[in-house]
């Protein structure tokens, strides 16, 4: 079974940065939460690495087509947050694109099933996914 490892470091009094394989990301809370907004919270991050995941297999889905011409994608994320003990209780993400709607339907739902992030948030939280 593999596996994928992320290092976190102290960065500053607030501030950590994450080292992903050759990559880092400062992450901080915002001034209001007492942070000195370096980066984003935690939470924010998981929601750009669920865009991200979600977009690498909807782009993987398009390039095996030569059908499927997509193009302006855009994916927005709203999560509604719960209290006691504080969570993200909904995820929705939202696509849009200049493409045939069906089939940019039949790509979402590919890219809705291959993507290793949304699969494990899906047994914690209700995700979900629309078009348009």
């Amino acid at each position: 079974m593999a596996n994928i490892a992320v290092t976190l470091k102290q960065h500053d009094a607030t501030a950590s940065i994450a080292t992903i394989r050759d990559h880092q990301i400062v992450m901080d809370r915002p001034e209001e939460k007492c942070g000195n907004n370096l980066g984003p919270m935690g939470g924010e991050a998981m929601l750009a690495s669920l865009g991200g995941c979600f977009m690498s297999n909807l782009r993987a889905a398009i390039a095996a087509r030569e059908d499927a011409a997509v193009d302006e994608i855009e994916l927005k994320i709203t999560a509604t947050l719960a209290e006691h003990p504080q969570r993200f209780s909904a995820i929705h993400m939202r696509i849009t694109a200049e493409a045939d709607s069906a089939k940019l339907q039949k790509l979402v739902t590919t890219a809705e099933r291959a993507c290793i992030t949304a699969n494990t948030l899906r047994r914690a939280v209700e995700l979900s996914v629309s078009v348009g």
